[in-house]
């Protein structure tokens, strides 16, 4: 068993492979950190030379080149913004700055009316503009911005995936910041196994364990970073369609898909959206997807679509093995 390590996209990756007549783990190694290297340098709004980050510095309202992969993601992005109703939007850069919630060490300021109502005028997908043939962004308002945070860590795991495939590897399980996909099986024959928590803050209990073969599982959920107590509370993920950050639940939406994009980009519109109008979504949609919301006196509650039952039935304890 191959097992390899490191650090992108501001947080860790693993990535677990097995196989006959695989090619030494330094080579995969190699091949995985490249691949990794290639995604942030055209994706991250932290390195200032990458192409998003040009992107977002530049006042020109005229198409600029990118990468195929950049377009493409930015094109995902767009077309589950309309699908979910604006429930995922990656253009809220600016109102993300403005409550600095990709800051959690500075001091919770909540901005006024005036302030978010300025910052939702740089926001917009319908200020957005993307074409792949060849490759381009383009944007009306010269001060709009691209954050592809919540679906870059997804490509990127499908990304590496590409790589394991193209070396002859289909066995494997590849996991960033918490969103894997995996192929194939494990060494000794099994499905890969992931573990789903539960959203209660402190604690790490597992709720379901996930069969996953040929498929991509991520999580999003408010339990782990939120700012303030009691009513005041509020998280890290912001509703595009307010401008302001959701008010803290003790929610948490794991999503199967067969990318792991797809599943990295649902997980957060379903949490933007929530159980009542997200649930009835995801059986319109086919989409599979877990609820679950924390209670005041004891394990959290579930709801799963039928299409999550079906690939992640109940019945069995939620134990890795």
């Amino acid at each position: 068993m191959g097992k390899l390590s490191g650090r992108t996209m501001g947080t860790t990756y693993s990535v677990k492979y097995h196989g006959d007549g695989v090619i030494s783990s330094e080579k995969v190694h190699e091949q995985i950190d490249a691949a990794l290297s290639e995604v942030n340098q055209q994706m991250s709004t932290y390195l200032p030379e990458s192409e998003l980050s040009q992107f977002n510095s530049s006042d020109s309202t005229n198409g600029q080149s990118v990468s195929p992969a950049t377009a493409y993601v930015v094109g995902e992005a767009v077309e589950i913004h309309q699908q979910t109703d604006g429930a995922f939007d990656v253009t809220v850069g600016p109102l993300v700055k403005l409550w600095k919630l990709n800051d959690p060490k500075s001091s919770p300021i909540e901005p006024t009316d005036d302030q978010i109502e300025q910052a939702r005028e740089r926001t917009g997908i319908d200020k957005l503009a993307v074409q792949t043939s060849p490759p381009m962004l383009s944007k009306s308002n010269p001060r709009l911005e691209i954050d592809l945070s919540a679906i870059a860590k997804g490509f990127g795991v499908d990304r590496v995936c590409e790589v394991l495939n193209g070396l002859g590897i289909v066995n494997f399980m590849v996991e960033i910041g918490g969103e894997v996909r995996a192929s194939g099986v494990r060494e000794d024959g099994k499905a890969w196994r992931i573990g789903v928590e539960s959203p209660q803050v402190g604690q790490r209990d597992l709720t379901r364990v996930i069969p996953l073969a040929n498929y991509a599982m991520a999580t999003s959920g408010d339990y782990r970073n939120f700012r303030g107590k009691g009513p005041a509370a509020y998280t890290h993920i912001l509703d595009p369609r307010t401008g302001r950050p959701l008010a803290y639940r003790g929610v948490s939406v794991t999503v199967l898909a067969k990318t792991c994009l797809e599943a990295d980009a649902l997980a957060t519109a379903l949490v933007v959206m929530g159980q009542e109008k997200g649930a009835p979504w995801c059986e319109e949609h086919g989409v599979a997807a877990l609820f679950q919301h924390r209670t005041s006196d004891g394990p959290s509650k579930a709801y799963a679509t039928s299409a999550f039952d079906k690939l992640a039935p109940t019945g069995k304890p939620a134990r890795l093995e």
